[in-house]
């Protein structure tokens, strides 16, 4: 049995915890109707014994301690880190623990915590994508890359926001237990897919739903007719604009060409289908680039790699 202890600490992030925590158990639940050992135990240890976590939900905990043998430490984030970070205790029990353990994880902004430890130094990371500017000025030893799920950089990982803890979760479940494992509990949570740690944190239709609302409805469109008609005129019509009229107003509102963001968006649906193992040349037709080539040149372009590549990586 796997012991895996969960860090909290006040106005922690309620979700960093209960996220990984619920994968762990779900994993347990399966494992008992089948009649087998649990195969994880879980504890939410702290300094306190009842810590309030920021959204107001009271968590009991057990004392931090290290005589037990530990598998898996995971460090949350959460408006309280900042504070957290400058409790000298905390972070020398963090450091000491992440020592005792197979694997050290963060979630969110707990990577702050693990970095205040010097456990990032040198080592590739990642945290939420709102708390990166931060974190790149104050740990400049720190290898952040803003994009990802989740990073692992030798017995450490690290995870961007929030529900990114439950891939990462998931991530451990797979490599304990088994893909088939960790797909039945995804399926069990309702998780819709269960993300590959280089997926981009947040998708790029949401990125362009953060310009004029007048596009919302028109970006569901091209989603669902990636292999259909999407010149200028058409998007422009579907907009009720001219086309000129269109191309200003559209690239106002989200800061790219109507072209550039049709190849976004048609991107980053193949990396799904590629993630779900379809071939490339169906992905190639499905998302509408035409041929492959066209694809992999986009994907060369936007990503650094070629399609094939991706697929087999992910």
């Amino acid at each position: 049995m796997r012991h895996i202890e969960i860090l909290a600490y006040p106005d922690v992030q309620l979700l960093d915890v209960s996220g990984p925590l619920q994968v762990f158990a779900s994993a347990n639940d399966f494992k008992i109707q089948a009649g087998e050992p649990a195969a994880y135990e879980v504890m939410v240890v702290a300094a306190l014994p009842r810590i309030r976590t920021s959204a107001g939900l009271v968590l009991e905990t057990a004392a931090l301690a290290r005589e037990l043998e530990i598998d898996t430490l995971i460090v949350p984030g959460g408006w309280g880190v900042n504070a957290a970070c400058e409790d000298p205790e905390l972070v020398q029990w963090i450091i000491g623990r992440s020592r005792d353990a197979t694997r050290t994880a963060s979630v969110c902004s707990g990577a702050m915590l693990l970095a205040t430890g010097g456990l990032l130094d040198g080592r590739r990371a990642v945290t939420h994508w709102g708390r990166c500017a931060e974190f790149a000025r104050r740990f400049p030893k720190v290898r952040l890359e803003p994009d990802p799920i989740f990073i692992r950089d030798g017995n450490v990982w690290t995870s961007a926001g929030v529900t990114a803890g439950i891939d990462l979760a998931l991530s451990f479940v797979e490599a304990d237990l088994g893909r088939r494992m960790a797909l039945a509990v995804a399926r069990q949570l309702v998780v819709f897919l269960k993300r590959p740690g280089g997926q981009a944190q947040f998708s790029q239709t949401l990125k362009l739903q953060e310009g004029d609302e007048r596009f919302d409805r028109l970006h569901g469109w091209i989603l669902d007719n990636l292999d259909g008609d999407l010149s200028l005129a058409q998007l422009a019509d579907r907009a009720n604009m001219s086309p000129r009229s269109f191309s200003r107003h559209y690239r106002e509102a989200t800061g790219r060409t109507p072209a550039r963001a049709i190849e976004e968006i048609r991107i980053e649906a193949a990396r799904r289908m590629l993630e779900r193992g379809l071939a490339v040349n169906q992905t190639a037709r499905r998302c509408g680039f035409g041929s492959e080539e066209t694809m992999r040149r986009g994907f060369l372009r936007v990503l650094g790699t070629n399609p094939r590549d991706y697929r087999e990586r992910f």
